[in-house]
């Protein structure tokens, strides 16, 4: 039976047969997949290639997983920091980064070089359409610039689908698309959702089916709890909030058929702390129990996990219907989750919020444990759009006539009026993030020298922006080309020959270098020049480069170093208080990022063999997070093992600490190939 598509659906792939750039908008679970899927079948009945870009590396291995499943595994390829499976595959998945990065590898932007970095000039002549899904990231404050800068420079020869979740200034982001490009581009919005969403709260231990009943009685007719500083003087009491119960909630579910939901929670701890208090029920049959038992040691014996000791903690609460997923877990364990859940043998999963990512996994309900989160550098309510981003998992296509969302409130921590903005607002805009880095410069300079700065009037950051701005914006730019000529990096401007043109200046080999490294550039540049990454062994180079990846969190410490990795800190420090001073003197932000050396004993032990489980003698990191570190510092050795003018020494050590540190849980590619 053909699958009934709605009209923004029938809209977007009407255009695609035309082979017509497409900017889709719709509401999460809305079905923008099938759009997508319908743009790689069009290019692979041309013979052409397709190219998927996602935000973040789980929603990559998703699509890889997602699509080898639905067009066989040849036809699929996969592409990221830390994995390099079938990339001549006529479909290719890879994050956005590596996407922009390629793009620069072209011997002219936007050219027709290799996309991958080889010499099969013709392969990107064959990319028929580029995929980017999720494009609302684009003012994402640390993934945005890369987003927009592999907007920028799509060669025109290939066509767009970008797919974004609703925002109010969708038509002025396609305006942008179009006049970069200078080619059309059409734009399908959905405002509607096919399963329509049904909210609730729980609020003064009770649960409310609206939001007049949340305001009488919820929170009596106050729209604020917070007492005025005239209340408190006049010596009015606050009111005492009644404690809203796991246990009420969940029997509510259950009496009301609202399972299976999925519980958002703000915090990794906590989806496990809430995952153990709702260990006090079963919500499996017997039959169920039975499914489940088999199916969880099968995959923990697929995945190799039937040692480990975290798969171990978390056997009870499956065999009960219960599940927590967070990025603190072990890459296979979450796949584990993952497929459990798909198998609707999970009636309850305690997440946080990348599992509403992207990955189709839907439920009956959504489960808010609170309405903030931690935006960067503090606490904020939610936006619009982070808010449904996860809401929008409620309600199952095919399967549920609604979605119902639950949110438990605590009326001291929100106000109504906050409450209703949340739910009832329109999305916010999406807005450019543009921050370009040096090895983006870098690379702009190797071709057009100070022409570069051609370039910033066709950003979105320019689009968007009023004069004011834009005199920053190219002041920005004009001072990281200032710190990079005085610091030796770009070559002289040399008047063109008399006949014939030529271009001005271009890059030294030291700047050549640089360019392959995007976020580490500097230091890591500065270092090789002077010899330094030469002198170092397998240990102290990935202990270096963890202490350029590694982002403290509040409470962290630093450890106690060894002479050998103390003497490494130091060099580095050197070089970043040059770079610091450099930036400063130049007014250049945000500044290069210091080094912390807080995993340093860990990366030097697992990089000397010591056993996986062992590592935790040594930090309280979670599981998930020293592999997905480990796995940074893997792309970063792919990186200078292969940079221009990488001395031969280094190429060596690089690829022998490669070795030494992807085994285990570490190696991504053994995850996937499973």
């Amino acid at each position: 039976m053909p699958i009934q598509l709605d009209s923004f659906q029938e809209q977007a792939i009407e255009w695609i047969e035309k082979e017509h750039s497409v900017l889709v908008s719709a509401p999460t679970g809305a079905g923008k997949t099938l759009i997508a899927e319908c743009a790689i079948d069009k290019a692979l009945s041309r013979n052409e290639n397709v190219i998927y870009t996602a935000p973040i590396k789980a929603l990559s291995n998703q699509k890889y997983r997602d699509f080898r499943a639905l067009y066989g595994e040849g036809k699929v390829g996969l592409l990221t920091g830390d994995v390099s499976i079938h990339v001549d595959a006529p479909i290719v998945i890879m994050t956005t980064e590596i996407y922009r990065n390629s793009l620069f590898s072209a011997t002219n932007l936007g050219g027709s070089a290799a996309l991958f970095g080889g010499e099969n000039t013709g392969r990107i002549q064959k990319v028929g359409w580029v995929i980017f899904d999720e494009i609302h990231y684009l003012d994402d404050p640390e993934r945005g610039t890369v987003w927009e800068e592999a907007l920028l420079f799509t060669p025109l020869e290939i066509r767009i689908l970008a797919l974004s979740a609703t925002a109010p200034n969708i038509k002025q982001l396609a305006e942008w698309i179009k006049l970069i490009h200078e080619r059309p581009i059409a734009v399908v919005e959905e405002m509607h959702r096919p399963v329509p969403l049904e909210f609730l709260f729980q609020c003064q231990g009770r649960i409310m089916d609206n939001m007049a009943r949340l305001k009488q009685e919820g929170y009596f007719n106050r729209e604020d709890w917070r007492l005025s500083p005239r209340d408190r003087r006049r010596g009015v009491r606050p009111l005492r909030a009644k404690p809203n119960r796991l246990d009420h909630l969940l029997w509510h579910l259950i009496d009301k058929e609202k399972l299976p939901a999925i519980y958002f929670v703000f915090g990794r701890r906590r989806t496990e702390i809430l995952a153990g208090e709702a260990g006090q029920f079963n919500f499996l049959s017997p039959e169920e129990y039975k499914q489940i038992r088999e199916l969880y040691q099968t995959l923990l014996e697929k995945y190799d996990l039937t040692r480990e000791r975290s798969a171990d903690e978390l056997r009870p609460l499956v065999e009960r219907g219960i599940a927590y997923h967070h990025a603190g877990m072990l890459p296979t364990l979450k796949e584990v989750v993952e497929q459990l859940f798909t198998s609707r043998l999970i009636k309850v999963i305690f997440t946080t919020e990348t599992f509403a990512l992207g990955i189709n996994m839907p439920a009956r309900s959504v489960i808010f444990d609170e309405l903030e989160k931690f935006y960067g550098t503090r606490f904020h309510h939610l936006t619009t759009r982070d808010f449904y981003q996860m809401a929008g998992r409620a309600g199952r296509r095919g399967m549920d006539e609604r979605g119902f969302v639950y949110i438990r409130i605590h009326p001291n921590d929100i106000t109504i009026p906050e409450i209703s903005r949340i739910i009832h607002g329109k999305p916010e805009a999406i807005r450019s993030q543009l921050n370009t880095t040096y090895a983006t410069l870098l690379n702009l300079y190797r071709d057009l020298g100070r022409k570069l700065l051609d370039i910033y009037p066709r950003t979105f950051h320019y689009f968007q922006s009023s004069d004011r701005n834009r005199r920053e914006g190219y002041q920005s730019l004009e001072r990281k080309l200032s710190l990079l000529e005085e610091m030796g990096y770009l070559t002289p401007h040399l008047p063109p020959p008399i006949l014939g043109g030529g271009k001005e200046g271009g890059l030294t080999p030291k700047g050549e270098f640089a360019a392959s490294l995007f976020g580490y550039e500097l230091l890591l540049a500065e270092m090789h020049d002077e010899g330094i990454l030469d002198a170092l062994d397998e240990a102290k180079l990935n202990v270096l480069l963890s202490a350029l990846i590694f982002e403290p969190r509040k409470g962290d410490h630093p450890v106690r170093l060894s002479s050998k990795n103390e003497a490494v800190l130091r060099e580095v420090e050197r070089f970043f208080r040059n770079i610091h001073r450099r930036e400063s003197k130049y007014r250049i932000f945000p500044y290069t990022k210091p080094p912390h050396f807080n995993l340093a004993p860990v990366v030097e032990a697992w990089t000397q063999g010591e056993s996986f489980e062992k590592l935790f003698r040594l930090t309280h990191t979670d599981e998930g997070e020293l592999v997905r570190h480990f796995r940074m510092v893997i792309q970063l050795l792919k990186d200078l093992a292969n940079a221009p003018n990488s001395s031969e020494r280094l190429c060596v050590t690089a690829r022998n600490a490669f070795r030494l540190i992807n085994r285990g849980v570490v190696d991504a590619e053994k995850q996937l190939r499973v």
